[in-house]
């Protein structure tokens, strides 16, 4: 060995070498420092809600801090942007919603591309929501609603998350499907819109129904119905908003994206470690508390789910 001659050749090939055998090398190591997860919206509601239960797993069985950081506004774009715009090395990823799929047709000249600048990971969680009304108000049926409503000659006031985001888009179906004058609140997150609607500010709301679970057994609000199907495991007299007005059916989900680019290595464990964590009995006991339906995906899988999202949501 002491006799081989190095040519110029045979140390530009290295030289040329060494920086994939580094990214092999970090890719193989992912993640060896703490990864920023933004959630495009206020601490408390539905999407913070499941991103602190699963990255904190997550930064039990990785090794590494998931830092959930909250950055609300425009529907989730603001946040959105940041992500889609950052270095693709797995240390930045976003934990996202419905809204994901609706905004690219709300929001006609953002600075990105949802199908080309973010690669999905998986789907985390499927969420109804639930219709909740101050708790004077007298109404406690669909029913006592519809009639309340068409009783009014302004209509009536009903808050949402934010515009493009589910609950919005509930209120859109209702207001559609009834026939109903709806006056649209929005608000900068879940949480600020629930806080009125406790005080009687604004007195309807399909508030996601992980994050209204305690209010409504605290009373602090009243509920009248739920989005999905059948019944509820923690709120089991609720019943579907179907059972009135029948076809009505919305889930917000959450799910896992990285910028466009991040090595299918580093995509491959992210959507693992997901899958692991919502297959753990905390984690599904927690869920089922909060009414949260989970489902595994594969990347692909979730692709192909977000893209049937957004197309659906679209004819809205």
């Amino acid at each position: 060995m002491s006799g081989t001659k190095f040519t110029r050749r045979m140390l530009l090939a290295g030289a040329m070498a060494a920086p994939f055998v580094r990214g092999a090398n970090a890719q193989a190591t992912w993640p060896n420092r703490p990864v920023r997860v933004m959630v495009p919206y206020p601490p408390a509601g539905g999407a913070d809600t499941t991103a602190r239960i699963i990255y904190n797993k997550l930064s039990q069985t990785l090794g590494q801090q998931f830092v959930v950081e909250n950055k609300g506004g425009a529907g989730g774009t603001i946040a959105e942007a940041l992500v889609a715009k950052a270095d693709p090395d797995g240390y930045f990823i976003l934990h996202d919603a419905t809204a994901f799929s609706v905004n690219g047709a709300l929001y006609p000249n953002l600075s990105f591309d949802y199908a080309k600048d973010f690669d999905p990971v998986g789907l985390v969680s499927l969420v109804p929501n639930i219709l909740v009304v101050t708790p004077t108000l007298p109404v406690n049926t669909m029913a006592d609603v519809i009639a309340y409503a068409k009783a009014q000659p302004g209509g009536i006031e009903m808050a949402s998350s934010g515009n493009g985001t589910l609950q919005h888009l509930s209120l859109e179906m209702f207001r559609f499907m009834t026939g109903v004058h709806v006056n649209h609140v929005p608000y900068r997150g879940g949480a600020v819109a629930l806080t009125d609607v406790m005080a009687g500010q604004v007195k309807f709301f399909f508030s996601n129904g992980s994050s209204v679970v305690g209010l409504i057994k605290g009373g602090k609000v009243k509920a009248i119905a739920h989005t999905g199907k059948g019944r509820l495991a923690s709120l089991p007299d609720i019943p579907p908003v179907s059972d009135t007005i029948p076809g009505f059916e919305a889930y917000e989900w959450n799910g896992v994206f990285v910028p466009h680019g991040t090595p299918a290595e580093i995509v491959k464990k992210l959507n693992g470690a997901v899958k692991e964590a919502l297959a753990s009995a905390d984690v599904k006991e927690r869920f089922e508390q909060l009414n949260i339906d989970s489902r595994a995906t594969t990347p692909e899988e979730f692709r192909a789910f977000v893209k049937e999202q957004t197309e659906r949501w679209a004819r809205w």
